[in-house]
Formats: C-alpha cells, structure tokens, sequence
C-alpha cells in the first residue's frame, strides 16, 4: 500500500469560470509543485480539456483521472470520476445531448481548449455554465454504467450543492462519496455540516485559479493510482481508506 496525495475537483481554462492561467501544463507543474500524486479534471459539464492534462501529466509522474463537474436539472453539482478519457467522453457525449443553450463569452467568460503545451486550439460554444435537463438520480446511473465515482460537490455550500439546493440528501441517491470544500476541515466536518453522517467524506481544492491547486486534499492509501482503488479506499475495504488531517 502508499499514501497517494490526491485533489479531485480541479478546473481549467475550459471553464467559463475558470482562469486563463489553467492551462494543461501550468496545472501540472503546480500540482507537482504541491507534491500531489493524484488530480482530477473537472470542468463545468465537459472533459474536453481532460486529455491535454492527462498527456501533461506523464512525463511529470501525476496521474490524472479524467472527469467533469456536471450540473443537474436540480441544479445541483456533482463530480464524476473516470479511469480512462474513453469512458469521459461517453459521459460527456450524454451531458452534451442534455446541456441547452449557447455560451456568451461576454457574459460568461470564454471556455478554451487547450493541448497539453497550452496553446489554445479551440474554444467550446456550449453553455457549459448551464445546467443539464438530467436529474440527479440519471446522473448518478449513468456515472455507475461507466464504471465512474459519483461524488456530491461542495456539500457545505449554499450554492449549487445538493444540501443547499435540496435541503438534504435522499438516502436512495448511490453517491460515491461527498465532497467537502476548503472551507471546511475535513477532520471536523462531521461536526459542522449537517446530514453528511455515514457517508465517505473527501475534500478538493474545486480550483479555478493556479495558486488554488493543493489549497485542499485528502490523503488516500491504495495499492495504485486507479478509480478502482479510489473506490474501494472509499469504502475502507481490503486495507484502503481515506487518511483525515
């Protein structure tokens, strides 16, 4: 077994919130910079920059897992996780066929596409900051058929949460685990944000901007670096499990 340092919600240049500056490879290089073993991509509804970090990442000895921060109907945030960018964008493909509307960059801010050089080689027209026609309970199915983790954002959050949008957490939704923002130590936060007992706690940085990569993480002791692993670290199965600090 290894302690792998891990931050799950990060953003990039794609995200139409998200800062000019999180290009492929400065995401990399901070991430190194912050000894993370472990990131996710998570844009807003999309996984199109989520190979360029992948390819970044392995010259650095990052692994990258693949994702999007997908917005219910609901409009509540939740994080999907993938081991291969294959099984992303089949996931992606569904959220697209669900995702109305067109981006206004003015109003919302440009989303790039990016290699993993960080030259920009496109940019998304999508609403990405929009939310999915999608429930909930589809997205969460859909995660599962894809062999994905489904993890409820930011849970502390008044804002697009599923706490702070639904008032609770329906005890027949199959998250994966809940996601704890930075504001909130992960070892208190039993205590402090309500209804989140008896389930597997994680906390990530949900970076927008380069200084805030690392600002959050857990620790995680798995065999390897894969979803499979995470999952089962999750679940405290066969000697894994989340470390709190």
């Amino acid at each position: 077994m290894k302690i792998f340092r891990v931050d799950t919600h990060i953003h990039t240049c794609l995200s139409p919130c998200g800062d000019w500056g999180m290009g492929p490879r400065d995401i990399i290089e901070r991430s190194r910079e912050n000894g993370l073993d472990i990131i996710a991509i998570c844009d807003h509804n999309t996984a199109e920059n989520a190979g360029a970090v992948m390819r970044a990442g392995v010259a650095a000895g990052i692994t990258v897992f693949p994702g999007m921060e997908i917005c219910s109907k609901e409009e509540v945030h939740v994080v999907a996780l993938f081991d291969t960018l294959e099984t992303a964008q089949k996931m992606e493909a569904i959220v697209y066929a669900h995702l109305p509307g067109e981006n206004q960059p003015a109003v919302w801010g440009e989303q790039i596409v990016a290699d993993e050089a960080n030259c920009v080689v496109g940019e998304n027209q999508r609403l990405l900051i929009g939310a999915t026609s999608l429930d909930l309970y589809a997205i969460v199915e859909q995660i599962h058929s894809l062999d994905g983790l489904a993890i409820a954002s930011h849970v502390d959050r008044p804002a697009f949460s599923i706490i702070g949008n639904l008032g609770f957490i329906p005890p027949d939704l199959p998250f994966d685990a809940l996601e704890v923002s930075c504001r909130v130590p992960l070892s208190t936060a039993l205590d402090t944000v309500p209804g989140i007992r008896g389930y597997p706690l994680v906390t990530a940085s949900d970076a927008h901007f380069i200084e805030d990569i690392g600002r959050a993480w857990f620790d995680a002791r798995m065999a390897a670096p894969t979803i499979a692993e995470l999952r089962q670290a999750l679940r405290g199965t066969d000697g894994r499990g989340i470390v709190l600090h």
